[in-house]
Parts: C-alpha cells; structure tokens; sequence
C-alpha cells in the first residue's frame, strides 16, 4: 500500500506588491496587496518533492533585464534576502538543494517558474504539456510567462496530460483558465501523522474571497472569467469530498496562517 506524505513546508519565496484586481477580476476597491510568492515542500518516500520555484532573481535585480521583464510600475516584485530566496528558505528549514528529488510547477508564470534554473539537469519536473506548449508559444511573454525561465534543453520535463499521480501522495489536477494548462496539487497524508490531507489551489484561486464567493481571479488566458470560477468549483468540490482544506495560493492572511500551522504541525528534525 502506497503511503502519502509525511511532511509539508510552506515556503515564501517573495512578495509582489499589487493591485487587487491582478486577484480578483473586476475589484473595483482600488485595493493593493502585498502577496506572498509560495512554495511547498512536501516529503515523500522518494525524497522531497517542491511545487513551484518563485522567481528568477536575475531578472529583477540586473537593471536592463528587469526594465524588459517588469516594467509596469503598478507591479513590484520583492525579494526576501540579498541570496536566492530557494536557497535562503531551504536552509531555513533545514533542508537541503540536493535533498529535492522532483519539481513540479503549477504555471509557468514568471513568480512559479523563475527557479527551475536550480534544477535544471538535475531532477524531473512535471507540468502539464499544454502549459509547456503554451509557454513556448510566441504570444506568452505578454502574459508573464518568460521562455528564459523555462527554455533549457537541460531541463527533464516529465508532461501529463491530465490528472496525474507525482510522488505517493501528491496529485496533480489541471484547473486550466488563469493559464492554460495551470494545475492544482491535492496532497494526502501518511496515517503515520495523522492522515487526511490540503489541496492546494495554487493561482486557480489567489485569495479566500476566490474560494468563499466563487469570485474570478484576475488574470486568466483564453478564456472568460466564469471559466476560473468553474476551476475553483472543481477544487471546491474535491476539496469537500475528501474532507481537506482548499489553500489559496497568494492570500496575504491565510498563507502566513498555514506557513505556521505547518511549522507547527510538521516540525521535523534540526
């Protein structure tokens, strides 16, 4: 019998200063937001597995490139340290480089994707093929997908097409419309600590207020923004069919909630 995950361990890998409508489509607040960039850690029987990477610091910190990569102004990325955030927080936890055996990134947005440069020739990294075909295409850099993230002939690709299992316990399910071949991760927990387990919504829903109102998130590609609202339905309802908590993926409150909840939880060894 297959076990699940024995650990989880939230990471923030950033900030992006923003307007809330980036979040929650047609907000007419004038609110703006400082959200956390995520990651997650989850440790499996083969070694730890890491959904999303944050962003590619070169990009915000050599001046000429964030003028091509991040030049509106109503947009701030923020670093949380002077070294590689993936680096900084993994050794925050205890953890090291070497001990990641897979990645897996929900979207290829620059703030997920901008780390894979760390394991590049290094571990497979699993996507949905749409959103690899799509980030390839010459129409995704409008949208915050950047090829030099991503394009490495180095880099082990391993696409699904579809719902697909990762690691024992990790699950990835595609929740398509903020891009288009985003994925959300369902987790499920060893009986060994507890069992049950989170889904993790990633950006198919940025904030609660997503998830509690079925509101559309902000940014969505190829589609309409009722078609977001019927991907948080979906996780909505896996989430209540299993008994597991929905986790936003960029909520200023509940992340830094959950970060802790985890820590507390999951403490594992020093």
């Amino acid at each position: 019998m297959a076990s699940g995950v024995r650990r989880i361990v939230l990471l923030t890998l950033g900030w992006e200063e923003l307007p809330k409508t980036v979040s929650v489509h047609g907000d007419t607040s004038g609110t703006r937001l400082r959200e956390p960039v995520p990651g997650v850690l989850l440790q499996t029987d083969g070694g730890w597995v890491l959904l999303d990477t944050g962003f590619n610091t070169a990009l915000i910190r050599d001046a000429a490139l964030a003028r091509r990569f991040h030049p509106r102004p109503e947009y701030l990325a923020v670093l949380p340290g002077p070294g590689e955030p993936l680096e900084e927080t993994l050794a925050e936890a205890g953890i090291a480089m070497d001990e990641i055996r897979a990645v897996a990134v929900s979207h290829l947005h620059l703030d997920h994707a901008g780390g894979l440069k760390h394991f590049a020739g290094r571990v497979p990294v699993h996507a949905q093929r749409t959103e690899l075909r799509y980030g390839l295409s010459g129409a995704a850099e409008a949208h915050g997908i950047f090829r030099v993230d991503f394009d490495d002939p180095r880099i082990d690709w391993r696409l699904a097409d579809g719902e697909a299992e990762l690691a024992p316990g990790v699950t990835a399910v595609p929740t398509p419309g903020h891009t288009p071949g985003h994925q959300s991760f369902v987790v499920d927990l060893d009986e060994s600590v507890g069992g049950g387990g989170f889904v993790f919504a990633f950006d198919a829903a940025d904030l609660t207020e997503n998830i509690d109102g079925e509101l559309a998130v902000g940014g969505f590609i190829d589609c309409g923004p009722e078609d977001t609202v019927e991907q948080i339905r979906k996780l909505k309802k896996i989430a209540a069919a299993k008994g597991y908590p929905l986790i936003p993926g960029h909520d200023p409150v509940a992340w830094p909630a959950y970060t802790a909840e985890f820590a507390e939880r999951f403490p594992g060894p020093r």
